[in-house]
């Protein structure tokens, strides 16, 4: 069973030597405006999953992804010696489209702001559907003689009973 803190160090050392390798060492032309934004690594740490964006359209985006293909080995390698492990990762690079997802969440919570807007709008026109008070409501009359019932039970109460002690 393999520490999962060693596992979330070499994965965070493949991050930083992958984007240091990418700023420094590689010449392709075909590499755009790339930020590796995370790195994860199989606990055998055997495999390692490098994500990255880039910024412009999609055929930046494909240009990228093939020179990031290309330079793989020189990557591998670079890491391998880098982490000093017995065998070095393979390095799979994977666009992470965080950008996308932000987009689309965004859309989402200005559709329930619509939504929510349009519910407000309606309850602000909105009326009862019954009575504006639909709960039985003593009259003031009603109200009276029920206090005065309530008066005679008292004053009977004040006479003591044969098992009453006071």
């Amino acid at each position: 069973m393999t520490d999962q803190a060693k596992v979330r160090r070499h994965a965070e050392r493949i991050r930083e030597l992958v984007a240091s390798v990418v700023r420094s060492q590689i010449k392709d032309p075909r590499l755009g405006m790339i930020t590796i934004t995370d790195a994860r690594i199989t606990a055998d740490l055997r495999d390692a999953t490098v994500f990255y964006t880039v910024l412009g359209d999609a055929a930046a985006q494909a240009s990228t992804a093939a020179a990031l293909e290309s330079a793989k080995g020189m990557l591998r390698s670079t890491v391998g010696k880098a982490l000093g492990l017995r065998h070095s990762p393979t390095l799979t690079f994977v666009l992470d489209d965080v950008q996308d997802q932000v987009k689309h969440i965004d859309d989402l919570l200005a559709a329930a702001r619509t939504a929510d807007a349009e519910v407000q709008r309606l309850a602000a026109k909105a009326s009862y559907a019954g009575e504006a008070q639909p709960y039985r409501v003593e009259d003031d009359e009603d109200a009276a003689s029920a206090e005065n019932e309530d008066e005679d039970e008292d004053e009977d109460d004040d006479e003591p009973r044969a098992g009453d002690r006071r």
